[in-house]
């Protein structure tokens, strides 16, 4: 429950704010907003100036306010990133949510989260000490240690690059059960992701080319048994969704 409410005018004084105990970063809402048995303060973004998304060279600059629609909506985002986000949510929530809130809410059902992380997006992530760069694959395996404290303000991914996204789930509605996500490279490095459960999707290959991608896909999923699925059916599934995406890079 939300019992206290800031709305800094500089991020100088939202991170003296977040770094003060049981407070959080408030985006889009969509999370926070949901009732919740322990009491914390809430300190909003909106007014900071980190919703901007730019095309330098050949990187998308993404702020963390941004929304998931609005990153949809840009021309400069890759067309797999925006499939992946038209499954994340529906418009009403894509249109509030924003790209950190939804990258540090995700679990391993995450389109978003999956194609991001096939990506090897960089997130920038800044404190009252410090301003790091990190892989967002270093930081969604402990989002509660790596950000207590501290507020991503940029989400970085290349342009330069080909990806796919791929998934099966119990209807279009639905997120996904199992999902696959490949970005390669112009020197063929080739980055496999596959998700649908578990806490984050899970990066099976970051090689210097395609080969072995389908067995990848299978290694991954030989433990991901849960109520959606047998892991003897996501490891078939993700094999077949890693070898759609490799046809999907080339069409």
């Amino acid at each position: 429950m939300i019992t206290k409410y800031h709305r800094p005018k500089t991020l100088t004084e939202a991170l003296i704010l977040i770094a003060q105990p049981d407070t959080r970063p408030l985006g889009g809402g969509t999370v926070l907003n949901q009732p919740a048995p322990e009491s914390f303060a809430v300190v909003d973004l909106q007014a900071l100036g980190l919703d901007a998304i730019e095309k330098k060279g050949n990187a998308l600059h993404i702020g963390a306010a941004a929304t998931l629609q609005a990153l949809l909506e840009n021309p400069h985002a890759p067309a797999a990133l925006k499939t992946a986000l038209k499954r994340e949510a529906p418009l009403n929530i894509r249109n509030a949510a924003t790209v950190a809130g939804a990258l540090v809410a995700s679990d391993g059902r995450a389109p978003f989260a999956a194609v991001m992380l096939a990506l090897d997006a960089e997130v920038t992530v800044i404190s009252e000490q410090s301003s790091v760069s990190s892989k967002v694959g270093n930081i969604l395996p402990l989002r509660a240690e790596k950000l207590a404290g501290k507020l991503i303000t940029q989400i970085t991914i290349p342009l330069n690059v080909k990806a796919a996204y791929e998934y099966v789930a119990r209807t279009p509605a639905d997120r996904p059960i199992v999902c696959a996500a490949v970005a390669q490279w112009p020197s063929g490095r080739t980055r496999l992701v596959v998700g649908g459960w578990g806490d984050s999707p899970s990066l099976a290959m970051d090689g210097p080319d395609e080969s072995g991608i389908q067995a990848a896909a299978r290694s991954a999923c030989h433990e991901a048994s849960d109520e959606w699925g047998s892991a003897e059916y996501r490891q078939d599934a993700a094999a077949t969704l890693a070898k759609r995406c490799l046809a999907g890079l080339i069409a």
